[in-house]
This record gives structure tokens, C-alpha cells and sequence, in this order.
């Protein structure tokens, strides 16, 4: 095995502990939730979100303290080893907070070429996926692909809201130009879970605006390495796609890709 190899499988085996670990303190919901808005009234923190990020933190500093953190409740911290691991304690925190399934941990840690592992808990469907770069994608331990080739017109699609008011007014107007030319659309509330969808054939593509990198980084590597491309929607001076994130994340199999691509750019 690699030097790159053994370093990706240690990763993953702490991810994997730490991941369990928050996942069981989680499942032990309180009865009250005390929130903190943060962008808007739709956008907002538990304490049980800061509770999980504060264990995710204190567990990987614990095994690697030289290693960086990139936390969605704020905590940052620069790596001195290399490796900064992105956290998300709880994705899908509306899910949490009204006890509807789908929430996750999302963790995954990169190097100077970019997530190196990536691993998505979903404690309440009982599915964890991961990956590592350049070894393939996993749910729950068996190895997982994208559905390919799929045509819009056969498609199920997962898809997400933004926070912000405006945003949705134009979501809902292209969605709803979209729904005649496609098989279905979902809308389960979790990015990470939704990649990871895409990734095991649940649903055949995903798109969503506004997306941040804790959002992404686990799942991402995950449909990727089950055959997906996710890119942004946007195109730099290059020509280029633009990374996830970027205006509209797409993630699907190449053939339904360059479909939703089009699309999504005519209705720009």
C-alpha cells in the first residue's frame, strides 16, 4: 500500500469512529432545541449542532492535532500537517429540529489535490457512504454507482431550496418548467445525503444553488468516485465548468449531466 493509500485508510477509520460517535449522541434527541439564526429565519443552528461539531473537532484534534478544521458552526483552525478536514455536524438541521429523517455528519479531509476521503452518517436511514480518491465509492461497506446513461425525460431529480427569499422565487419558476420534462423531483433537505443519492442510484441527478464547501466535500468525492460528475453551472474564462457550488451544483451520471446542464443554463 501507499504512502497516500495508508494515509487515506487511517483517515477514513477515524472518520468512521468519530462519524458513529456523533451520530449516537444525536439520536438522543432532546425534547427542547434552542436555535441561533444565522443567514435568516430558515437558516439557523441547534445546540446540537454545536454539540456535535465541538466532538467532531475535539476527536480529530485528539488523533492528529497538527491537522486543519473547516466547521459550518465556525470552527477554523490552519493545518500545519497537510490535511484540513471539512465538517458539517449536522446537515439537514430543519430535519433535526423537526424530527424528520435524512439528517447527517458529513466529514471529509483534503490535502493540496483536493478531498482525499469523504464519508456521509446518516444514522436515521441507517446508511453511511464514503470514499476515498481514486478507490471507488461504498454504501454501508458495497461499492456503489452512479445510474448511467439516463435521459432527462426518465430522470428522477433531487433538488434543494436556498435560504434566501428571492432565490427560491426563481426556483420555483425554473422547477416548475422542469417538472413536465422529467420523471419526478425530491426534495429531502440534506446536500450531503442527496449527492450520496445520486452516488447509489437513488436518484438519477441533484441540482441546488448556494451550496457551501461543508456541504459538498464528503459527497462530492463520493459521486465522483461512483462514476458522477458534479460541477458548478457557471463557466470561467477558460471555458471551463466551474467548481460545486457555483451558481447551481449539478451531480449526476455524464449522459443526464450535459442534459441538466442544458437546462439549467437555458433558463438562466
Amino acid at each position: 500500500m501507499s504512502q497516500d493509500a495508508a494515509l487515506a485508510n487511517e483517515l477514513l477509520h477515524l472518520a468512521q469512529a468519530i462519524a458513529t460517535k456523533a451520530g449516537e449522541m444525536l439520536m438522543q434527541r432532546p425534547a427542547d432545541m434552542n436555535i441561533n439564526q444565522k443567514s435568516s429565519a430558515r437558516d439557523f443552528a441547534t445546540q446540537m449542532d454545536h454539540a456535535s461539531e465541538a466532538l467532531i473537532v475535539k476527536e480529530i484534534l485528539a488523533a492528529r492535532p497538527d491537522d486543519g478544521i473547516i466547521g459550518e458552526e465556525d470552527s477554523t483552525i490552519a493545518s500545519r500537517s497537510g490535511i484540513t478536514w471539512v465538517i458539517d455536524p449536522i446537515d439537514g438541521t430543519v430535519n433535526y429540529f423537526y424530527d424528520l429523517p435524512g439528517w447527517n455528519i458529513s466529514i471529509a479531509a483534503k490535502d493540496k489535490d483536493g478531498v482525499l476521503m469523504g464519508l456521509v452518517h446518516a444514522p436515521t436511514i441507517n446508511s453511511t457512504w464514503h470514499a476515498i480518491r481514486g478507490g471507488g465509492a461504498f454504501k454501508n461497506g458495497r461499492p456503489i454507482r452512479v445510474n448511467d446513461p439516463v435521459e432527462l425525460g426518465s430522470a428522477l431529480l433531487g433538488t434543494g431550496f436556498s435560504y434566501d427569499t428571492g432565490r427560491r422565487t426563481e426556483q420555483a419558476a425554473f422547477i416548475s418548467g422542469l417538472i413536465p420534462r422529467v420523471r419526478d423531483i425530491r426534495r429531502f433537505g440534506a446536500a450531503a445525503v442527496d449527492l450520496c443519492h445520486v452516488a447509489s442510484g437513488t436518484f438519477d441527478g441533484y441540482f441546488e444553488r448556494d451550496l457551501k464547501e461543508w456541504d459538498l466535500a464528503a459527497g462530492t468525492l463520493i459521486c465522483r468516485e461512483a462514476g458522477g460528475v458534479v460541477t458548478g453551472a457557471t463557466v470561467g474564462p477558460d471555458g471551463q465548468l466551474g467548481e460545486p457550488g457555483e451558481a447551481m451544483t449539478i451531480a449526476a451520471g455524464p449522459t443526464l449531466h450535459a442534459s441538466l446542464l442544458a437546462a439549467i443554463r437555458g433558463a438562466d
